[in-house]
């Protein structure tokens, strides 16, 4: 099953809008399952409102107006959730409304990182591959190393994840993330690369970290069922929130994108 959404999500990046339907899809089930982690809590989230501004926030990040209109965005996000809420139960009314503009920036505003890598001009589609691949091997070797290896646990929130895991996948991510900038359509140095590579593998597992947090406060192994043998959409894609983030942002800092 991981090796046929591996190739669904590969072959989507190839096409951009393939792709950023594919985001818009990521996104509506993770709130989908968010919304589960809130109502266990006891306070879902103000739901259609919720879903807008995560469909919002891909949309405008595809169509280049996000920069231009976030602002109103996030202000009507708030005003509506505080609208809406007042005709709900009360007791809750301020949990429902800060976890729905939680939601949306969690999930929304973090994924249009990847649109934003993707319509990097010229470079765009093989650095979307880059990250995805370099995100995709931080999960699967802090799994292999951690369950061969692991002895230490790393964190309480998620005491199957080991420091041997963490660090033995960080390795080998940053000996990936070095070779692959002889690639050439990549226009990386090594050292671009290794930074890239040892920033985004540290924000990939500390966003594994974040949904785990997220799942231990409401008492749940998953926060769904979609993916059979990986637990829901949110919990095969939260290194994906956090690492595409950082990515950017680590291009911005190496000078590989100049601010606009």
């Amino acid at each position: 099953m991981a090796l046929i959404v591996a190739a669904i999500g590969l072959s989507c990046v190839l096409v951009p809008w393939t792709f950023y339907v594919l985001l818009l899809a990521i996104g509506l089930a993770s709130i989908y399952e968010f919304n589960y982690l809130c109502a266990i809590k006891g306070q879902p989230l103000e739901y259609p409102v919720a879903v807008l501004g995560v469909c919002a926030y891909v949309a405008m990040a595809v169509f280049g107006v996000l920069h231009k209109w976030e602002g109103i965005l996030l202000a009507g996000i708030v005003i509506v959730a505080f609208w809406i809420g007042m005709y709900g139960e009360q007791k809750g009314y301020f949990a429902r409304t800060a976890y729905t503009l939680l939601a949306v920036l969690y999930i929304g505003k973090l994924l249009t990182y990847f649109v934003f890598i993707r319509q990097i001009p010229g470079d765009g589609m093989w650095l979307t591959f880059y990250v995805i691949v370099l995100i995709a091997l931080t999960d699967t070797f802090s799994m292999i190393v951690g369950t061969g290896f692991g002895r230490h646990p790393l964190t309480k929130i998620s005491p199957k994840k080991t420091v041997e895991g963490s660090a033995g996948s960080l390795i080998i991510v940053l000996v990936i993330a070095v070779g692959a900038t002889w690639f050439p359509p990549l226009h990386l140095q090594w050292w671009q690369g290794a930074v890239l590579g040892l920033f985004t593998s540290v924000a990939a597992q500390a966003g594994d970290l974040v949904e785990s947090a997220f799942k231990r406060d409401a008492g749940v192994k998953d926060a769904g069922a979609m993916i059979v043998g990986h637990g829901g959409v949110l919990d095969r894609f939260d290194s994906y929130l956090l690492g595409g983030v950082t990515f950017f942002a680590t291009l911005h800092l190496l000078g590989i994108l100049q601010v606009q």
